[in-house]
């Protein structure tokens, strides 16, 4: 793609519920396309292409691009620009709620690609939904407003270091690839964004015993930021059993890395079958 300065806006009314601010600089482009590193067999999935930046230069190499696009206005000119190419294939629909396994009906083993200029207002949302689909994607590169890459990538004893964090680095293996500023989009955004890599575990280094129960702890353990995990975790695990699992009780959630969290999940999982099948005895006796 050619390294011009600006692209041409296509006179698109951008809609503020849709979060949208459209790439209009081809040489950042050209980064996110270089970090992305497009292969002529890949099944790449798109959310939300706005004005074609990306879809652009992508649909020239992958020999299978998934529009997934809400914006009515958008439809049209999505087509007449992308029809004739083989590659195409639009989905007017609302990426929160898609299927994404749907997408590999008819080529079993392969694994997505998926890319996006996520809008702020459904990035977290967003990520928590596409986790569900973790054994069938590749991969996954984001733009997203800095802070939200920061916390993805945050690690323990870092103030952006929280629930964000903990789950979807349990999930994947996170990478800041690198900053970009709001003059490279249209309308300009009040804050900097990011392009952040997102790879699924294909074996996590660490296993809940159960993934629900991992997610409600942790969401707990950061339930009061400023509290200690004694605290927050009142009524899930006392000291003595915090304290086995090798961890202070009196240290804030932010402080404790994936693996410990995993730990902690496991142990009051087992803790809670121990009381059921006690609790189904005493029942039955």
């Amino acid at each position: 793609m050619a390294n011009s300065a600006k692209q041409r806006s296509s006179g698109h009314k951008h809609k503020k519920q849709f979060g949208q601010n459209f790439l209009n600089n081809g040489r950042v482009i050209d980064q996110i396309v270089a970090s992305i590193r497009p292969r002529k067999d890949d099944h790449m999935v798109e959310i939300g292409p706005g004005e074609a930046a990306l879809t652009t230069p992508l649909i020239e190499i992958v020999a299978r691009l998934e529009i997934i696009e809400i914006d009515n206005d958008l439809i049209t000119p999505l087509k007449i620009k992308f029809a004739t190419k083989p590659a195409f294939k639009l989905h007017h629909t609302d990426a929160l709620a898609f299927d994404y396994a749907r997408l590999l009906d008819d080529s079993p083993g392969k694994l997505l690609r998926i890319i996006g200029n996520l809008p702020y207002n459904i990035s977290s949302p967003l990520l928590f939904h596409l986790l569900q689909y973790g054994h069938q994607i590749k991969d996954m590169h984001f733009m997203l407003q800095k802070e939200v890459v920061d916390r993805l990538t945050a690690k323990p004893g870092i103030k952006a270091y929280g629930r964000l964090s903990v789950m979807i680095q349990y999930a994947c293996e996170t990478e800041y690839l690198f900053t970009v500023g709001p003059e490279n989009f249209t309308p300009p955004p009040k804050v900097d964004s990011a392009i952040v890599r997102l790879v699924p575990y294909t074996n996590k280094p660490f296993i809940a015993d159960n993934e629900s129960c991992f997610a409600d702890l942790v969401k707990q353990a950061f339930s009061q930021k400023r509290k200690t995990l004694r605290n927050n975790l009142k009524g899930w695990l006392n000291s003595e059993q915090i304290i086995s699992c090798e961890i202070d009780p009196s240290t804030r959630a932010e402080t404790i890395p994936v693996a410990k969290f995993v730990e902690l999940a496991n142990l009051y999982n087992k803790l809670q079958n121990q009381s059921n099948k006690a609790f189904s005895h005493h029942r039955n006796s």
